[in-house]
């Protein structure tokens, strides 16, 4: 059983030329791509079905895309241009209580040295840290664990080679001159 007649989504020139130049633009992220193909092919006439048969996703996604690009075709195209169209609407929570800035003042923080803060400890707790920054007035409260995930995402990363062969892979033979390819011995 058929459902209700939708609206015909007709795109101008100038919409068409923007989706297609997203579309192939290699730096584009792959949901505006997806979401940009399920546009030009509503514009070409082609049902929600067949959209999402052909590009692998659901009919609910192409109708809610198809939708929100009919809703917001009544804004001028200098004002919203079709990436932005397309991106994700903000999402509904409570703002971030600590901005950027205050995240850069608390891994500056245990970068010093405790005794600088006249702290009797040799190296920072999540819990020193987090009443260190209470004290200084950084945030006006953070837990203990709170403090110690943002020092954690800072932490560097793992180097992108490592120095030694993966388990379960061979190692080559050590080399004339005493060495592996890693300059072990």
């Amino acid at each position: 059983m058929p459902g209700p007649e939708l609206p015909a989504l007709e795109l101008t020139g100038e919409e068409r030329v923007a989706l297609e130049t997203l579309v192939r633009r290699h730096t584009a992220g792959q949901q505006l791509v997806l979401r940009g193909r399920i546009i030009l092919a509503a514009g070409d006439g082609v049902n929600q079905s067949t959209i999402a048969a052909q590009l692998g996703t659901t009919i609910n996604t192409v109708r809610y895309w198809r939708r929100r690009w009919l809703g917001l075709q009544t804004v001028p195209f200098e004002e919203l241009n079709a990436e932005e169209r397309l991106a994700d609407a903000p999402r509904s929570g409570t703002p971030a209580r600590i901005t950027a800035d205050q995240v850069c003042r608390i891994v500056a923080l245990a970068c010093e040295t405790p005794a600088d803060s006249e702290r009797p400890i040799s190296q920072w707790t999540g819990r020193e840290v987090a009443a260190e920054v209470m004290k200084r007035g950084i945030v006006e409260r953070i837990s203990a664990r709170h403090a110690a995930r943002i020092l954690k995402i800072g932490r560097p990363q793992a180097p992108p080679h490592p120095l030694l062969a993966h388990p379960g892979t061979r190692r080559r033979p050590v080399a004339e001159g005493g060495r592996d390819q890693c300059g072990l011995p």
